[in-house]
């Protein structure tokens, strides 16, 4: 029995490491854009008083309070037995969605928070209304404060795809399962999935970092 690192069976698998790869950078996205949106509603619903605002509320503490795991796991399992049936990945995205969503609703409504009142005033001084102003003064300015802990939400829900494995999807950690069970070499296959992870938060870290620069200069 043998200690030595045997790299070579990664190359094997290449093609079906990088489908997944590309597997899971579209989850990512597509949970991302459906997360974006509801935190988006949420956190600009929440900025100001409704009578609905308990709901929004208990929307946020109950995906920011229990486990992703058990979300995606009653989105895909639990549902079904009630009769609401979905195919995996659309299970994956919408729970990946919706508890991104409530972080992002977080993030929004600390960004409005922290838009000068007298912005407010001016733009209703200057004949618009609230939506214009929203749109077009308030947001602007909101979306470019929180650039940055949206970018860290979208790296963390990257990262967090590696759970939807269970729903039988083959991202990246999937696959990874599937070739140590045939190699049964656990260092060099989750050394190897855990430096793609890496790579592609990098990536997202450094494209956060130079849009920060622009929006910093004014030039997007």
């Amino acid at each position: 029995m043998g200690s030595d690192l045997q790299w070579k069976v990664i190359l094997n698998w290449t093609p079906e490491l990088a489908a997944a790869a590309a597997l899971t950078v579209r989850i990512t996205a597509a949970s991302f854009a459906v997360a974006l949106l509801v935190g988006l509603a949420v956190g600009i619903l929440r900025s100001r008083p409704h009578r609905i605002n308990g709901v929004f509320a208990a929307y946020v503490e109950f995906f920011r309070g229990t486990p992703l795991l058990v979300q995606l796991f009653f989105i895909y399992y639990g549902l079904a037995q009630v009769g609401i049936v979905m195919q995996a990945m659309t299970a994956a995205i919408l729970g990946l969605g919706l508890n991104g969503g409530a972080y992002i609703s977080e993030i929004i409504r600390g960004a409005l928070a922290g838009i000068d009142r007298g912005q407010y005033d001016a733009a209703h001084a200057l004949g618009m209304t609230r939506w214009m102003t929203l749109t077009s003064v308030i947001l602007p300015q909101a979306l470019r404060m929180a650039t940055p802990p949206l970018v860290n939400a979208f790296s963390a829900m990257l990262k967090d795809t590696s759970l939807v494995s269970l729903l039988a999807l083959t991202e990246m950690m999937n696959i990874a399962n599937q070739i140590y069970s045939r190699t049964f070499r656990a260092f060099e296959i989750y050394a190897v999935v855990a430096v793609m992870y890496f790579v592609m938060t990098f990536a997202f870290s450094l494209l956060s970092r130079v849009l920060e620069r622009r929006l910093a200069l004014g030039r997007a």
